[in-house]
């Protein structure tokens, strides 16, 4: 039986990763301190024997008994209002708590998978974004201390690769949606979605003409699991290349919803990205992976999930 470690395992995408490990047949150890993820996205797993919970913080050395065949490393805030709050820890879990993750797989001869970002490319200059454009970042702006802890991330797991030969991937994960998202955590999907549902405003940041490509979890986890099981070490971008405006993304939830809410406009954010696609040729043609759930089916699970934990979450 596979044992793997996922960081970050108590959040939005590690505890989906967790329950797709499970489902593979893996004895899973998630380590989360719970600066953003919630215990309560385990309530289903009580009683699986497979599963245990570590509360610990990954910048501190992580101390795991016995065999690890897999590391996932997902641990880091990934929403612009955790990293505006949270700069430090962001940095300190993308740099410190990435060689922790690293020396724990080196120690074990196990495989390491890190969770980086379609961040790392910045405010694109090229469009859709390919794995080989370096990017166009902002390394001292307010979101450089997730773009680059990101991007820090990924330079020490190829070092490692390179160096000390520990079988590493890297997944860099486009815009990702589903069940379990903080309703608060600042996103796009999780802010229209509240507010349309309240039937207060529906914000869109600047004109609304900056485009976003979202991807339903299950697919992005499908993905990332294809990818831990290959032979490939360089970035593979995981996202759905279907490619909206944030103006019109907000008007599907809105017809989805049933809202009256109205749109309002806010200024642009500092180096908020204009564009945001990827190019998913690499993954189809190593992984033979890409997207199955449509926009529309997945939005609809999404609110569904928000409509039943609207009142019921105050960490929301």
């Amino acid at each position: 039986m596979p044992i793997s470690v996922v960081t970050g395992g108590a959040g939005f995408l590690g505890s989906h990763l967790v329950d797709r490990l499970l489902r593979e047949g893996h004895e899973v150890l998630a380590v989360d301190n719970l600066l953003t993820g919630n215990e309560r996205n385990f309530d289903h797993l009580r009683g699986e024997k497979r599963f245990r919970f570590l509360r610990h913080d990954v910048t501190k050395f992580i101390a795991v008994e016995g065999s690890v065949d897999y590391v996932f490393h997902f641990a880091s805030p990934a929403s612009p209002i955790d990293y505006l709050e949270l700069p430090i820890q962001t940095l300190k879990v993308g740099s410190l708590g990435t060689h922790n993750a690293l020396g724990l797989a080196k120690a074990k001869g196990a495989t390491f998978l890190l969770a980086s970002t379609s961040e790392c490319y910045g405010d694109p200059l090229v469009h859709p974004q390919k794995e080989d454009y370096w990017g166009n970042v902002n390394p001292i702006g307010p979101r450089g201390v997730y773009d680059e802890a990101k991007r820090f991330a990924e330079a020490i797991t190829m070092a490692y690769y390179r160096f000390h030969k520990v079988n590493t991937k890297i997944v860099r994960i486009f815009n990702t949606y589903g069940p379990r998202m903080r309703l608060r955590d600042g996103r796009v999907v999780p802010a229209f979605v509240g507010q349309a549902l309240r039937g207060e405003p529906m914000t869109v940041f600047g004109d609304g003409k900056q485009t976003r490509s979202f991807c339903f979890v299950s697919d992005l986890i499908d993905g990332i699991y294809r990818l831990s099981q290959s032979n490939f070490h360089e970035p593979v971008n995981i996202g759905n290349p279907l490619e909206l405006t944030i103006l019109e993304f907000a008007e599907r939830i809105r017809r989805i919803t049933g809202t009256k809410s109205t749109i309002v406009k806010n200024p642009l954010p500092v180096d908020d990205p204009k564009q945001r696609q990827p190019d998913i040729t690499r993954a189809r043609t190593i992984l033979g992976w890409e997207p199955k759930v449509s926009l529309e089916d997945g939005l609809r699970e999404t609110i569904q999930w928000f409509k039943n934990h609207l009142e019921s979450s105050p960490k929301a």
